[in-house]
């Protein structure tokens, strides 16, 4: 009678133990979801539906079906321009950030003298204030007074009249951004391809070296392909980064001139927030945005799948 009992009990133990530990995890993880649900979940299916509606704030919210997205790739020549100008910035910005830091990485993972000195400096560029670092690469490349035209009239023999105005010119405003971009990122970068580096199996270079190859070698077929997750990693994160581009355009060319450097997060910006609010339209925006960001990431999932 007595085991009885016991056996009785201790199911009924256990099962309010283990509600309490499933209540106790659940305490844990409600701050961040709740807190996911109210700040990301709901704005972002919000923005979805508000994509097919017309609103301007004020107003009562107008269903008009597909009507923002027609219009975005019929006649709205702005979006256009925006839409290339990140893709132009992308394709700019993801390989040359890529190759830099992996070269930083691979200088400075060597045994050379002052090697965490250079480290700090190559990364202190992404740890700065981004309005004073970009206050300080307007100057240097300042159309009359920056010390890069200086140079280039001084040196290189450049006419005065035929020196590029950088961020104010046309041709040259989206290069200036993009090598602000690479010069600010490549530090970060460059510390995760450290990371990946002290990963790597010194035993094949050795047998490699062993074998005859040379620097080069080692590095193509040995090195580089052990640090494969790594770059898969690193070209993710500057993909999507390089869509998402605002705070560079902002503090350097403000867009301009005229929608040379106008990108899609910008020109978001300037729908919902600049003049007349557009929410409807700005959401639309956004959903190409993420359209694209997503295709963009399955590709590059199923092409790392393909590689391995």
């Amino acid at each position: 009678m007595a085991s009885a009992a016991v056996q009785n009990k201790t199911p009924r133990k256990v099962l309010k133990k283990s509600t309490r530990d499933s209540l106790i995890a659940y305490s844990f993880i409600a701050p961040n979801f709740i807190g996911f649900c109210v700040f990301t979940l709901v704005p972002m299916v919000f923005a979805i539906a508000l994509a097919f509606c017309a609103w301007d704030g004020r107003h009562a919210i107008e269903f008009i079906g597909l009507k923002n997205f027609v219009k975005l790739f019929t006649t709205d020549k702005i979006f256009q321009a925006a839409l290339k100008n990140t893709i132009v910035y992308v394709i700019g910005t993801v390989p040359l950030t890529l190759a830099c830091s992996l070269a930083m990485a691979v200088l400075l993972n060597q045994n050379v003298k002052l090697r965490n000195f250079f480290r700090t400096v190559a990364f202190f560029p992404y740890v700065a204030s981004l309005v004073a670092v970009a206050a300080v690469w307007n100057m240097i490349f300042n159309p009359s007074m920056g010390p890069i035209n200086m140079i280039l009239n001084q040196f290189f023999g450049v006419a005065v009249e035929n020196l590029p105005r950088w961020a104010a010119g046309k041709d040259t405003a989206m290069i200036t951004v993009i090598l602000f971009s690479v010069w600010k990122n490549m530090g970060y970068y460059m510390v995760i391809y450290l990371a990946g580096l002290q990963g790597c199996n010194p035993d094949l270079n050795e047998a490699a070296e062993l074998d005859g190859a040379n620097r080069w070698q080692q590095f193509w077929h040995i090195t580089l392909p052990q640090l494969r997750p790594t770059t898969f990693f690193v070209v993710i994160m500057l993909t999507i980064s390089g869509f998402k581009v605002y705070d560079q355009m902002y503090m350097i060319t403000q867009g301009g001139p005229g929608t040379a450097t106008m990108t899609l997060v910008y020109y978001i910006y300037n729908v919902a927030f600049v003049n007349t609010p557009k929410y409807g339209y700005a959401s639309a925006i956004a959903m190409v945005l993420f359209v694209l960001v997503l295709i963009v990431t399955i590709i590059q999932f199923r092409g790392s799948k393909g590689e391995n």
